[in-house]
């Protein structure tokens, strides 16, 4: 009776196992488990990886200055001694500091902050319900349009005014890009092949750094206002010239920074010319998304081309989604506004009510440039430095939110106003470098707010040069409590809600309380502090 029964039991155990004596699949889920840990083991292991890589990015951002600094006044204390003991008798050469110009930014591969926290749900989530947001005025627009007009139409009339003209737009950006390619690289080439030979150094780089000045003024200068001025382009049409004048500017400003202590450094040998930068190189600097020259900068291996057609897709959403906030929450406000007499009443009124969608402007402007189209155009050139901004959300000062907000034009500032100054000061006038900075960047902001609304008013300015320097040096990084971020964010749905408001009111005084005359006080004096009527 044992003898099939144990026959039974071999041939189940056989049958467990496949050919050769295969496990089943049974016996192969624990493998299979293995395998799944291994791979995700290896995902962490990867995520572990950028992790450390970003700390070290970090970290040798935060302690480049201060290191710096250090040696500075060891430098300085070893001259004090040095010039101490020659007094006594002693003759010592006394050494000299010399500030490497060639220091600057660090570029390492790393990814952007936003592409990490959507690997979160939680974080995701957020995003999801902008885009729920984003369906709901669509519907609520349908459904308005239907009630009053008894259709279901959208109508982009307010966006296609302001991208109008876009043929002016190109031929005039064709024009700024084809001399900032072809204008600072020649002017660069011709001095530094004549520079090392020649016997009037002075003379020679005076006169390049005139004939450069003069293109500049003229080409990057001029030529756009006017273009912007006498086509009368749209509002988003003047964005597109100026900010593409302004980021030409800053390209070649750096490209020409950068190489000229290579070519005033070089020891050329005898019937050996400086080497000079290439021009792809220099091609690729003028796309690639940062103001910093390199000759190389890291690369990823290939391109995602679906990353970069939901980036884009991303940026027009964004665009629908700015007009539906203009159209919804803020034409209505203002344009009902427009029979009532101007009083503080009806300022503070307008104020609260564009603080809402003035933070929903300064957010979508945010994730449409500094994320998506920057991340567009680094993936399509392999650009591995994704760092464009960081993570000025969690802000406790407003001296961390500026520093974190736009790495991009940060860097430029940073290494070509503040350090510059710094290094011409012989580092005596901190607080007088950063106040120049600041100075600088509310100059441009009004500088472009004024050219693309078409009028002047200075709440830009005043935001950045007062307001900002303000918070600046109060609201400094020594503020650690999470109070402070809370305040942060106060202050800049209150900022956001001026601009809008102000600009708005000035927007629509300017159409329909046109200015009778040509005065330079009639030009910067705002309309809608003299119109009867606000609008």
């Amino acid at each position: 009776m044992a003898t099939p029964d144990t026959g039974n039991n071999v041939r189940h155990r056989n049958a467990s196992k496949g050919p050769s004596g295969i496990p089943s699949p049974a016996d192969g889920e624990p493998k299979r488990r293995g395998v799944a840990d291994a791979e995700l083991e290896a995902d962490g292991l990867i995520q572990w990886k950028r992790h450390i890589e970003q700390v070290k990015a970090e970290l040798l951002e935060q302690i480049q200055g201060p290191l710096n600094d250090l040696l500075d006044k060891a430098i300085a204390e070893s001259v004090h001694s040095y010039s101490k003991c020659s007094t006594d008798g002693v003759s010592i050469n006394k050494p000299t500091r010399v500030h490497r110009m060639e220091d600057g930014k660090v570029f390492m591969s790393r990814r952007s902050i936003l592409d990490e926290l959507f690997e979160i749900n939680h974080i995701r989530t957020i995003y999801h319900m902008f885009i729920a947001a984003l369906f709901l005025f669509i519907i609520s627009t349908l459904a308005v349009d239907y009630i009053d007009q008894g259709r279901l139409v959208l109508e982009f009339d307010l966006l296609f005014y302001a991208f109008g003209k876009l043929s002016t737009v190109l031929w005039a950006w064709l024009i700024m890009f084809s001399y900032t390619l072809a204008g600072p690289y020649h002017a660069l080439g011709l001095w530094g092949g004549c520079y090392h030979s020649s016997h009037f150094k002075g003379a020679l780089t005076a006169g390049a750094g005139l004939a450069l000045a003069a293109m500049q003024m003229c080409i990057l200068g001029l030529f756009p206002i006017y273009v912007v001025v006498q086509y009368q382009l749209p509002p988003a049409s003047r964005f597109i010239i100026i900010l593409e004048q302004i980021r030409f500017l800053m390209k070649s400003y750096s490209y020409v920074r950068e190489n000229i202590p290579v070519i005033i450094n070089h020891k050329p040998k005898q019937g050996e010319a400086p080497r000079l930068p290439t021009f792809s190189s220099y091609l690729y600097f003028l796309f690639c998304p940062t103001l910093i020259y390199r000759e190389s900068y890291p690369r990823n291996p290939y391109i995602r081309w679906n990353y970069v057609a939901v980036t884009f897709a991303q940026i027009l959403g964004c665009l629908f989604y700015g007009y539906f906030i203009l159209v919804r929450l803020c034409v209505p406000v203002f344009m009902n506004e427009s029979n009532q007499p101007f009083s503080t009443r009806t300022l503070v009124l307008a104020l609260f009510h564009a603080t809402l969608p003035g933070m929903l402007i300064l957010l979508l402007a945010f994730f449409a440039f500094l994320h998506c189209w920057l991340n567009a155009f680094a993936e399509m050139l392999r650009f591995a430095d994704r760092m464009f901004y960081k993570d000025w959300w969690n802000s406790t000062s407003f001296a961390n939110y500026y520093r974190t907000w736009n790495v991009v034009v940060h860097d430029w500032l940073y290494y070509y106003g503040y350090r510059d100054f710094l290094w011409l000061s012989n580092r005596r006038f901190r607080s007088a470098a950063m106040l120049s900075v600041f100075i600088v960047s509310a100059v441009v902001h009004e500088y472009v707010f004024t050219l693309c609304f078409g009028f002047f008013y200075p709440v830009m300015f005043c935001l950045f040069a007062v307001i900002g320097v303000v918070f600046n040096f109060t609201l400094n990084d020594k503020r650690k409590s999470p109070v402070w971020n809370i305040i942060m964010w106060t202050c800049l749905f209150i900022g956001q809600g001026v601009q809008v408001c102000l600009y708005c009111q000035e927007w629509y005084a300017q159409i329909h309380c046109p200015r009778t005359g040509r005065s330079f006080w009639e030009l910067v004096t705002p309309r809608s502090w003299s119109c009867s009527y606000q609008r």
